[in-house]
């Protein structure tokens, strides 16, 4: 497969851009002004959601089991953003309740999902953990994570009470891998989407740029960012969790608006997540986007690298942060 190197965006755009939202902490209260920031700005994003409750989830926020915002969810599907899935619910789900979320989901926003998202913490994930990696970068990355991240995903074994892989495998285009601090996501991974052969149970993964929450946005998108974003005519497809701290308390954060609006003055292609990938894709099928594993190899180990930079940039910040 050929790397996306020269990518003309719809409408001779000088740039694309976009975000896969997770639902992590949402709520009406919370992500609402951030999602009526986007619409009157132009930007038309991806937002996922839980269909179900959970009693013991990590991060846990409204569901679609809430009236209100599930009315909310399907207003915004109707003004043109994209909704996905982020798992069944914030805690595991066997298979029978990952089934019943992806038939509760077409019954409730009249297609599949598109795209789905790993959670932290549920065990149904797909290739997650350690298994994310291949080769001698797995070893490195148990070794980073003292063993913590592995025997966590199993959503991907056959047999398994937890296994869905089959139904991810037929009903969703797109899965979510690696993120990295660079806003420029196609220069990360130009051979998104693609295909691993490794991996058959995801049809097409992609990358995304790391925004996962407030502070990392503001550290993460500055203006100078922004513009050699543009400057080099790519794609950024932002990863984040609005319900964490954008609009505390329904009061949007007034730097992330600056910048938004920034980025909006800019003039890109601003579509949802499914919508730029199926561009990127063109008519190919998952077999035409096979990733060679020389790319896959180098790409696993751009992100162990920046995965390294980055909790490195975390220890020294608490190290440095004031004690009380």
């Amino acid at each position: 497969m050929m790397p996306n190197l020269q990518i003309r965006w719809p409408g001779n755009r000088p740039f694309a851009f976009t975000v896969i939202d997770d639902t992590d902490w949402a709520t009406v209260q919370n992500v609402k002004p951030v999602y009526d920031l986007l619409a009157d700005l132009g930007f038309r994003t991806t937002k996922t959601v839980w269909m179900f409750q959970s009693e013991n989830g990590i991060n846990p926020g409204e569901t679609c089991e809430d009236a209100e915002y599930r009315s909310w969810v399907v207003a915004l599907q109707n003004r043109g953003f994209e909704i996905a899935l982020h798992n069944a619910a914030a805690g595991t789900s066997d298979r029978v309740r990952s089934l019943r979320a992806l038939d509760g989901f077409r019954d409730l926003f009249g297609n599949d999902t598109a795209i789905h998202c790993n959670h932290t913490g549920c065990l149904e994930n797909l290739y997650w953990g350690d298994t994310r990696l291949s080769g001698w970068r797995r070893g490195v990355y148990r070794s980073l994570t003292r063993g913590v991240r592995t025997e966590i995903s199993r959503g991907h074994v056959a047999g398994d009470p937890l296994f869905w892989g089959d139904a991810c495998r037929e009903r969703v285009r797109y899965v979510r891998n690696f993120v990295f601090d660079q806003l420029n996501t196609l220069k990360m991974c130009p051979e998104m989407p693609y295909y691993d052969p490794a991996k058959p149970y995801v049809n097409l993964w992609f990358a995304s740029a790391d925004a996962g929450n407030l502070a990392t946005f503001l550290r993460n998108f500055t203006y100078a960012a922004i513009d050699r974003l543009v400057s080099e005519r790519g794609l950024c497809i932002v990863y984040s969790h609005f319900g964490g701290g954008f609009a505390p308390g329904g009061h949007l954060d007034r730097e992330f608006a600056n910048r938004m609006t920034y980025i909006a003055g800019k003039g890109g292609w601003f579509a949802p997540v499914s919508t730029v990938l199926d561009h990127l894709r063109g008519e190919a099928g998952a077999d035409e986007r096979i990733i060679a594993p020389a790319a896959l190899a180098s790409l696993e180990s751009r992100w162990l690298q920046n995965r390294t930079k980055v909790e490195v940039a975390k220890k020294v910040r608490r190290a440095l942060r004031p004690r009380k």
